[in-house]
């Protein structure tokens, strides 16, 4: 749905989503050349990004979310991928009715007063908002040009009313466009995960995603090696999946970044996305619930040094 400077506003069960008419703010969010802004109420702001497209990125977010929260951290995630926000349906949450754009229109550019604020939709305990609560499933949601993109993702993260979280993960699309470029210009990002699998062709892409996030000087946590190996259920034998070093890193040489986990090609993951609960909630005693509960404690040691938030 292109609709030029106008994008739908959520209209959405359950109806808290729902956006009331009122007055707006122009100068709720101050863009200064240089400056780079924090959410109130978030502790941490982590983006989960990937150079490709298909290598499980939204999938990495909703079971790193969830397996902080194991931890007992609080957290919210943005769903911010404007070519295929599947967040929502990862969560069990589905809206198959179109919007009518009519009914349903928001301009971009300034911010929502403090009681026009979106509520972020909870589940599993995890606070979620995301792009496809503005428009039906089988709809798309593009602003006129790249550049309103960067606005939308932006104005979406400062008119969430997020509450007190210690961490809100942004997921992003793939590449190195937009809202990339927006959200690492002006926004405090606290660190990056990127999500890669072993093929060439998705090592080539996370390289250039890796370089973009350093010019920015983004802190980058680490990779997440998606779809790494596979392990035959009869024999046990453990088949990587190609492009693997002798020490078990992917064939990164230009990426000097931790690997936070090799996450399994594991049918588990299909079954939970089916069933709209992830994998760390559904099979907690699998191997890749596991991996994700190591790699959770690691980005938490980074971030807070394994400590409580800091007042």
């Amino acid at each position: 749905m292109n609709t030029g400077h106008r994008v739908a506003e959520p209209l959405l069960e359950p109806s808290h989503l729902a956006h009331q008419e009122g007055e707006r703010m122009d100068q709720h969010i101050p863009v200064e050349a240089g400056s780079r802004d924090g959410v109130a109420g978030i502790g941490r702001i982590v983006a989960v990004a990937s150079g490709k497209g298909g290598v499980g990125k939204s999938t990495v977010t909703v079971n790193l979310a969830l397996a902080l929260a194991g931890m007992g951290r609080t957290v919210a995630i943005l769903d911010g991928d404007i070519y295929g926000p599947d967040v929502p349906i990862l969560l069990g949450v589905r809206r198959r009715a179109d919007v009518d754009e009519r009914d349903a229109l928001m301009p971009i550019g300034g911010g929502l007063a403090a009681a026009q604020r979106h509520q972020p939709l909870e589940r599993h305990g995890l606070g979620v908002f995301s792009l496809a609560f503005l428009v039906g499933e089988n709809q798309h949601l593009l602003p006129g040009n790249a550049a309103l993109s960067g606005m939308l993702i932006r104005q979406i993260l400062f008119d969430t009313d997020w509450g007190e979280r210690d961490y809100l993960l942004i997921d992003l699309p793939p590449g190195t466009g937009e809202p990339q470029a927006s959200l690492t210009s002006q926004i405090q990002l606290d660190g990056v995960v990127l999500v890669v699998t072993p093929q060439s062709t998705a090592v080539l892409d996370t390289t250039r995603s890796y370089q973009m996030f350093r010019e920015a000087k983004t802190k980058i946590l680490g990779l997440v090696e998606n779809m790494s190996y596979f392990v035959c259920p009869h024999c046990g034998e453990r088949l990587d999946m190609g492009g693997d070093n002798e020490d078990g890193r992917p064939a990164l040489p230009t990426i000097t970044a931790p690997v936070l986990g090799r996450l399994p090609f594991d049918p588990a993951v299909s079954r939970s996305t089916n069933s709209g609960r992830p994998v760390v909630l559904s099979e907690p005693s699998s191997v890749v619930a596991a991996v994700f509960r190591d790699i959770a404690e690691t980005v938490d040691q980074t971030l807070y040094g394994g400590g409580g938030r800091p007042g």
